[in-house]
């Protein structure tokens, strides 16, 4: 074997410092994040059970026959409006639909509470409530996680309503593990709002929304839509002047950048839209126009693709 030179050493020790130092964060926590030995997992839909804090919780599992155990995977969440269920929140987003291509992991999580809802923060028309569904569904996801590969950089929360108000509190108070948030139609009730991180936000709103006022309704507590909006880019750091998004058909839109960390804020506005979850495949015509111009789920696909945890 030949001898080793003091400055040939010195040299091999700053490559496999810089190899190291060249690896993305996110690769090397998600690589750790799989179960070891790999796990075989059934895929396809499935109907799971969980016990957090003493109440017997719910949610759908979608994992599409695509799924690697051994390649970390994103997981995305689909939360249903107040009164509705899971099962109708796979009808309006079809997400399968999108984890079929990729793959990803969907979780379509249940509310508790007659009718059904989320602790989305302080809110007269969704009412009292005090369960800790952040926690709940940070539970899910350490559940999951010690069966399936997740991805812990990839994990985004949605929702319609009531849901996309819970999205908005996840991404409030779990911004350490949601990587970025979708909302279609969100009832934004009051939240304290403690991010650790810029959490990228992507939302679509109708005009003429007859639940969730697009101009704000102090009665229910919910925000103008356009200033949720500006909060979120300002609170993500944003250059606080949106470049506009061209109209497709009824959809168009406003986009904050120069946020720190590459977040964004993107703003879907629904010309005459309803409260409908654009391109979905569920409606209800006392709920409005659901626009045919722009699928939300791709879209917000595309949106989340773009912005893993940094």
């Amino acid at each position: 074997m030949s001898h080793i030179t003091p400055l040939r050493f010195l040299v091999i020790l700053i490559s496999l410092m810089l190899v190291v130092q060249a690896a993305p964060t996110h690769a090397v926590q998600a690589a750790a994040a799989c179960p070891s030995p790999a796990i075989a997992v059934k895929t396809g839909q499935s109907d799971e059970r969980l016990t957090v804090q003493g109440l017997n919780r719910r949610y759908l599992l979608y994992i599409p026959a695509t799924y690697d155990p051994k390649l970390p995977t994103p997981l995305v969440f689909s939360i249903h409006g107040f009164a509705s269920n899971p099962e109708q929140q796979q009808a309006y987003s079809h997400w399968e639909t999108v984890a079929d291509k990729e793959p990803l992991i969907v979780v379509y999580p249940q509310g508790t509470g007659l009718p059904s809802r989320w602790n989305a923060g302080d809110s007269s028309y969704i009412g009292a409530s005090t369960v800790d569904d952040v926690g709940f569904l940070r539970q899910v996801v350490a559940t999951i996680s010690e069966t399936v590969c997740i991805d812990p950089t990839r994990i985004y929360v949605s929702g319609l309503s009531n849901g996309g108000g819970m999205s908005n509190r996840m991404a409030c108070q779990a911004s350490d593990m949601i990587a970025a948030m979708g909302s279609v139609a969100g009832a934004y009730s009051p939240v304290d709002c403690k991010i650790t991180r810029p959490v990228p936000v992507i939302a679509f709103h109708g005009t003429t929304d007859p639940i969730v006022d697009y101009h704000g309704n102090a009665s229910q507590n919910f925000p103008d839509i356009a200033s949720w909006a500006k909060e979120w880019a300002e609170r993500d750091g944003c250059s606080l002047t949106p470049a506009k998004i061209a109209a497709t058909g009824d959809a168009s839109g406003i986009r904050y950048t120069n946020c720190k960390d590459d977040a964004e804020v993107v703003l879907y506005t629904i010309d005459d839209g309803g409260h409908t979850w654009p391109g979905g495949g569920l409606e209800f015509g006392f709920l409005g126009k659901t626009s045919k111009d722009i699928d939300a789920t791709a879209v917000m696909w595309d949106f989340f693709k773009q912005h893993p945890m940094k």
